[in-house]
């Protein structure tokens, strides 16, 4: 939260907005030819193989580097041409580290020249790119807020720090929604971020930024943080991949968000990335690093490789959820889901069907705490800088009044209450054929594809696992495809919301067929079992690509 005093707007925010894009444009152009880019350094005239740029695998490009294919210069170069094209196109940087990072690229290079110990680093030379949220010494984190401006972070995020211990090379913070707090990516400060297939289309949020990056190979591993589905909803709008772990796994210092401070629905840290592979080896390396020697909010939990491996060599048992029974999904999304259910069925695996029992409810608490304090955090940051706000960020300020310790502690009780009722609900749901609980929930990620800007209004298919604190993880399940748009989808709106996300398919189905936008499918698992989950979603993921690929 900003601190507000008689001198904080004294600056028109447009004038700041101005000041922070002159400083952005001008490093671009910097770094806008590949002449340019590399600074005279002789590892940056290294040609990179065609096959080497373009692995979505994080491992595979890590080898590249360690025989001598390509060098991280080299590599880190090539990715920051394509980073700036992709930003012209859709405005997804807020602040540039080129130039810090072709130095760690050159450092990395000349370690390996001497025979180091850095060529054992798990992501040696993986190009990354963060949410803007995450600190990086020596430059801004914004939130999205114009008061915000112009106050450079003195220290690394924690994440940050292991990351560069691990090899991997920093190459620029990504935009998000002011204030973080909703599922597109628009601010004053920033502006817009578009969908890379139209512009028209968000690439939700709000780690939207990350999300076009990765979706157009210019940036190898991607890292948000996930209040409501901030990792997962742009990982199924552009059609890559993207984890929420429990809030507990993975170091969260340095991290500033709204409402910080709050502990009552936990924020977590996640990647994004093009491949699940990449996913598995970040998670594993920033675990077996012990992360709780670093953040004191961290479980000692070690990465538990032997429950990878044998959930992904047995049967699984899943549960089904077609519907939250609050909103309806639309075609796309429900054909995918259960195209995924009869390859699963065939594959040997048991089906359950899940209910959302609970959801809303959950969901409905869960509302209730974002605006425990009248919205009085937000307003402050707003208000700092002068700027107006967007939409949403209004509304939800406008939603609630401030409530007293007495009764916030109440709802805290409500809360313990559904986790423990979810808990045992999850433990009563059984296979009728072998008796086992399920080992995964496989549901949708939304009720719709990526939408015209501020056009989302229902995150509950995501958010409820926030309440939970349960990880979840977004894969690529298909694409629309024009049939889609043919199919009849006609019922009595169960609510406002339910109404307008049949109005959105109804008035939008065909350009969204043509369009072929992304589909992505949910997967959930039990508390602190995100090695179970990415297991689980290899399986899937597996079968849908050996699918695909026949």
């Amino acid at each position: 939260m900003t601190i507000i005093t008689d001198e904080t707007v004294k600056t028109p925010w447009q004038d700041v907005m101005a000041r922070k894009k002159t400083a952005q444009a001008e490093l671009l152009k910097a770094f806008s030819s590949p002449a340019n880019s590399g600074k005279g350094n002789k590892e940056a005239s290294v040609s990179v193989p065609i096959s080497v740029l373009d692995t979505d695998n994080a491992g595979d490009l890590v080898n590249s580097i360690r025989t001598g294919q390509t060098t991280c210069t080299a590599i880190t170069n090539e990715y920051i041409q394509r980073a700036i094209q992709v930003h012209h196109e859709t405005n997804c940087f807020t602040e540039i580290l080129f130039d810090n990072a072709i130095q760690q690229a050159s450092q990395l290079d000349a370690d390996l020249a001497e025979g180091s110990k850095t060529s054992t680093l798990p992501l040696l030379g993986i190009p990354v790119t963060v949410k803007d949220q995450f600190n990086v010494k020596g430059v801004d984190t914004t939130l999205g807020y114009v008061g915000r401006a112009f106050a450079p972070a003195k220290e690394d995020a924690v994440l940050v720090k292991m990351l560069r211990s691990l090899g991997a090379v920093i190459l620029a913070k990504t935009n998000i929604p002011q204030s973080i707090m909703w599922c597109e990516t628009e601010n004053p400060l920033w502006g817009l971020t578009t969908h890379q297939v139209n512009k028209a289309y968000t690439p939700g949020g709000s780690t939207g930024g990350e999300g076009v990056l990765l979706a157009c190979k210019a940036s190898m591993l991607g890292w948000g943080t996930d209040i409501g589905g901030s990792v997962r909803i742009p990982a199924h709008m552009v059609g890559v991949y993207g984890f929420k772990p429990s809030s507990s796994r993975l170091p969260y210092r340095g991290v500033p968000v709204s409402t910080e401070g709050q502990e009552h629905v936990p924020s977590a840290i996640g990647p994004l990335a093009r491949n699940l592979e990449t996913i598995h080896l970040t998670m594993a390396s920033l675990i077996e690093a012990k992360p709780w020697e670093l953040d004191a909010r961290c479980a000692a939990i070690p990465w538990r490789e032997e429950m990878y491996k044998t959930t992904i060599d047995q049967p699984l048992t899943i549960g089904v959820l077609m519907d939250d029974g609050v909103v309806r999904p639309t075609p796309p999304i429900s054909r995918v889901l259960r195209e995924a259910v009869e390859l699963l069925r065939e594959a040997g695996h048991d089906i359950l069907e899940w209910n959302g029992d609970l959801h809303e409810e959950c969901i409905k608490v869960m509302d209730q705490f974002y605006t425990v304090d009248g919205g009085e955090d937000i307003r402050r940051d707003v208000m700092a800088g002068g700027e107006p706000f967007i939409p949403h960020v209004e509304q939800l300020l406008n939603r609630g009044k401030p409530i007293s310790v007495y009764e916030y502690w109440q709802l805290n009780k409500q809360k313990f209450d559904l986790q423990q009722a979810y808990l045992e609900k999850w433990n009563s749901i059984l296979s009728t054929k072998t008796g086992k609980k399920a080992d995964i929930i496989l549901m949708p990620p939304m009720p719709h594809t990526a939408v015209p800007h501020r056009g989302c209004r229902w995150v509950g298919y995501t958010k409820v696992w926030n309440f939970l604190d349960y990880p979840a993880l977004v894969i690529p399940g298909g694409a629309v495809c024009d049939q889609d748009a043919k199919e009849p989808w006609e019922f009595d709106a169960r609510g406002s919301i339910d109404e307008w996300n049949m109005k959105l398919w109804e008035e939008r189905r065909h350009e969204i067929a043509s369009l072929k936008l992304p589909v992505g499918l949910q997967i959930i698992g039990r508390k602190l079992e995100e090695e179970r989950l990415l297991a689980a979603g290899k399986v899937i993921d597996d079968l849908l690509r050996s699918k695909a690929h026949s």
